[in-house]
């Protein structure tokens, strides 16, 4: 359920948009899922707050010696994608040997 956090002030047939005061545990809770692997865009969308915001939290709370949850998220998701196209080639190269295996005892006299 999103958070209603936005005002309309009208004044003089101005309307001003106020800033949003995210509560800090729900910051927090945002930027824990974060790093559980959440997407930002998911969450931004089910908290009804901007991506940037979360994106700004995150930068905030990285300090430079450290990698921030959203690099470290990336890095994962490639990792895996290379791990399973590894597994693809072994297991196709290992399929080839025993293939390749296989004709040559067919076909020796």
């Amino acid at each position: 359920m999103p958070l209603k956090l936005r005002q309309l002030s009208v004044s003089l047939g101005v309307i001003y948009l106020q800033r949003k005061v995210i509560p800090k545990e729900i910051k927090e809770e945002i930027l824990s899922k974060v790093k559980a692997g959440e997407k930002v865009v998911d969450l931004a969308e089910q908290y009804g707050i901007s991506t940037k915001s979360i994106y700004t939290w995150l930068s905030r709370q990285a300090g430079e010696d450290t990698i921030s949850p959203l690099k470290y998220n990336k890095l994962k998701r490639k990792n895996e994608e290379l791990k399973r196209l590894i597994g693809e080639l072994t297991l196709g190269l290992s399929l080839g040997k025993k293939l390749s295996l296989f004709m040559l005892v067919k076909l020796s006299p």
